[in-house]
């Protein structure tokens, strides 16, 4: 079969690999249909994910359907469409049995693209099949289940739940990246008074007025001056860093209010301040995290009745075979627009 295989720090190579088999009782073997793109692939290529070694198949989104499993294996069966989650459960272990699957001690979290091979590939074998696959049902698209997968439960969970949105909320988002715009999305359903997006592409800001966003600013101006004047003076209830640098995370402790939460959703691969001096004293809860997968059956329930809606998030399409030409569509974002591409076999 052809994969996406990583040869270390920006060397990337379509080629081919041997077909994955069952390999334990609880494997299944799945045939990729549609599959994405996320930024921490690129920041794999980057070398910011040192655990990523040369010769791994890359890639934790996808949908696709299943081929054979193994004698374990009682929830799928060949033939079934399923959406692969980012986020492998043993379902055994202590974390997994309180729902915080990315803590899973027993061999799974996020391991698929990152300790074992992915899903950028016409096969995948995907362990813990019975926990870690959900049915899909005809009403939800390829398309649509691809942002199941990582970017709609990551901003839910890590954005939006772990930030404590509630009613009355002014939220800001910096980064109106895929997980950025999810974050101003599902945010919505709790009734904020304001969701203000920071992004310094123009496409991007003009992405996060579709999305949930009543107000984008770029970076160039004077965003604190415009969350205070918002806020009478206060600051945000709730800053959601979805970036994954230094300065954006500093600017989210900027800008949060005293008593406020920040959720820190970018994936980071440098060091960043930590402004203890001035925030000790402001009572400001910190929350960081992988993705749980936790929410993935309610948020596939809301996508699949039309009480979440997700369009216009796949900006960008190209058949499997094309992973080249999506991997420089989608790492050049601010020249191309892409939010989120989708490849499609056959």
């Amino acid at each position: 079969m052809k994969a996406l295989v990583f040869h270390g720090p920006g060397k990337r190579s379509w080629e081919d690999v041997p077909d994955p088999v069952v390999q334990d009782s609880t494997d299944a073997v799945i045939k990729v249909d549609a599959v994405t793109i996320c930024g921490t692939d690129l920041h794999i290529l980057k070398g910011d994910v040192p655990a990523v070694k040369p010769g791994r198949i890359l890639g934790h989104e996808a949908v696709g359907t299943v081929q054979s499993v193994g004698d374990s294996v009682t929830n799928v069966a060949p033939g079934d469409r399923v959406l692969i989650s980012c986020i492998t459960s043993c379902a055994r272990c202590r974390f997994c049995r309180e729902s915080r699957y990315s803590l899973c001690t027993g061999g799974g979290s996020w391991i698929l693209g990152h300790l074992i091979d992915g899903v950028q590939a016409e096969y995948v074998r995907v362990p813990f099949a019975d926990t870690s696959t959900y049915k899909l049902p005809d009403s939800v698209s390829d398309e649509d289940a691809l942002l199941l997968a990582d970017i709609l439960p990551t901003s839910y969970e890590i954005g939006v739940l772990n930030g404590r949105v509630s009613p009355g909320d002014v939220v800001v988002v910096v980064g109106a990246g895929p997980v950025g715009l999810a974050a101003m999305t599902t945010a919505k359903l709790f009734g904020p008074r304001q969701v203000i997006a920071v992004d310094p592409a123009a496409q991007r800001r003009e992405a996060a007025l579709r999305h949930g966003a009543d107000v984008a600013l770029s970076p160039d101006e004077d965003v604190k001056a415009k969350v205070l004047e918002l806020t009478d003076g206060l600051g945000a209830d709730v800053t959601i860093e979805a970036v994954g640098i230094p300065a954006t995370f500093e600017q989210c402790a900027d800008l949060v209010r005293p008593g406020g939460h920040i959720a820190n959703a970018g994936v980071h691969g440098a060091p960043v301040t930590l402004h203890l001096e001035t925030l000790w004293i402001k009572g400001i809860t910190i929350t960081t995290g992988l993705v749980d997968t936790s929410t993935t059956p309610t948020l596939l329930t809301m996508v699949g009745s039309g009480g979440l809606d997700v369009g216009g998030f796949i900006t960008h399409r190209f058949g499997l075979q094309e992973m080249d030409e999506a991997y420089d569509v989608f790492g050049r974002a601010d020249e191309t627009g892409a939010l989120k591409v989708a490849l499609s076999a056959g």
